[in-house]
């Protein structure tokens, strides 16, 4: 069975972006869904491969593209646009929020960096 959003809503500052599966609904922010873009620029080309994204504070989605029945291409201020999130990949993302970007953060410390 293949899970849909019924809703997908940019706020107007660009920001944020909601979307609800199944009834309940999530708001993630442009720089965690930037940070966390499936595409091979930031997640490599296997495990291990990841690349830390630095200064993604103050991105915008700039663009929301359907990509056939199942994802979307989320296009940011940064330019970057080569991610395609599909429904499974935002709702698995969407559910562990609260791990992922303290383990973003972490990595963020770990690296020398913080957010400005």
């Amino acid at each position: 069975m293949i899970i849909k959003p019924t809703n997908i809503t940019l706020n107007k500052d660009k920001n944020l972006l909601t979307i609800t599966f199944d009834g309940k609904e999530y708001a993630l922010s442009s720089e965690f869904l930037r940070v966390y873009s499936p595409s091979a620029e930031v997640s490599g080309h296997g495990v291990g491969q990841e690349v830390l994204q630095i200064g993604k504070e103050n991105v915008k989605i700039t663009d929301i593209k359907p990509v056939g029945n199942y994802a979307v291409i989320l296009i940011f201020s940064d330019e970057h646009d080569s991610g395609i999130f599909s429904w499974e990949y935002l709702l698995k993302v969407a559910t562990d929020y609260d791990n992922l970007w303290a383990d973003y953060l972490k990595r963020l410390k770990d690296a020398g960096h913080s957010r400005k």
